[in-house]
């Protein structure tokens, strides 16, 4: 039988091959506010640092982050995912990036090396004591994590999701508050905020030359909702979790 890191490797090595995820991106279009939080935090905290993405994949944020920090380090279960980020460093000539095969779950790396680990969509595939302990192993003490991730509260997602089991795995699970919090036992300090509730209705007006405009628009009424609401604000789509003060 196999297991579970099998078979994540497996759908990861195929989708990436295949491009099955690009079906995902008339979505994945309306989490500009989230992705630019995350890259602007990313540039913020990983100047002349040593940097570790987790899950890095074909999007890898490596290639940003190669340009400021000293050395990035990029993971991941598929040896596809490695091949095509060390091609891509290799035709950027990018010489502070490394791309290693790895489990998440149990890193091949000594305490304290890192000033900065992240990671996109990842955690939610992970055994979340598993990796929490590793992050905080081998994050520096005055370092920071910070994880862009899908939630698993809004039921009318979750329909979505049901109904397109060939775009995930199997053994994924979207992240539940309880989640989060279990970060607080490896953490002194955990930050969540929270993206994407209406602004998903962007979703069919992509291809517009106005979809910005649109886009605006439901981000706008998001950020309305979740301050005069804030139970709203698990049924977001995106959370962007910081995590800070490790606890060896």
């Amino acid at each position: 039988m196999e297991t579970v890191k099998q078979k994540e490797k497996a759908y990861h090595n195929k989708a990436f091959s295949e491009g099955t995820r690009k079906l995902l991106d008339k979505y994945y279009q309306t989490t500009k506010r989230s992705s630019a939080f995350y890259r602007e935090f990313l540039l913020a905290k990983s100047k002349g640092g040593g940097v570790l993405e987790y899950g890095c994949g074909p999007g890898s944020q490596a290639f940003l982050l190669a340009q400021h920090a000293a050395k990035v380090t990029g993971i991941d279960i598929s040896e596809v995912a490695i091949e095509q980020a060390a091609q891509q460093a290799k035709n950027e000539r990018l010489e502070n990036t490394s791309f290693l095969v790895m489990d998440a779950e149990s890193l091949d790396f000594k305490n304290n090396s890192f000033d900065l680990i992240c990671g996109s969509a990842i955690l939610h595939h992970l055994n979340l004591d598993r990796a929490f302990a590793e992050i905080a192993r081998t994050l520096k003490a005055e370092g920071v994590a910070i994880f862009w991730e899908a939630l698993g509260h809004n039921p009318i997602i979750n329909l979505y999701r049901k109904l397109t089991p060939h775009l995930r795995t199997e053994d994924e699970h979207p992240l539940l508050i309880r989640d989060i919090k279990k970060a607080e036992r490896y953490f002194g300090k955990v930050e969540i905020r929270f993206f994407h509730l209406l602004a998903l209705a962007a979703a069919p007006f992509h291809r517009l030359a106005r979809f910005r405009l649109v886009l605006n628009f439901f981000n706008g009424l998001d950020r309305l909702l979740f301050k005069l609401f804030p139970f709203l604000k698990k049924y977001a789509w995106v959370t962007v979790i910081v995590l800070s003060q490790p606890e060896k």
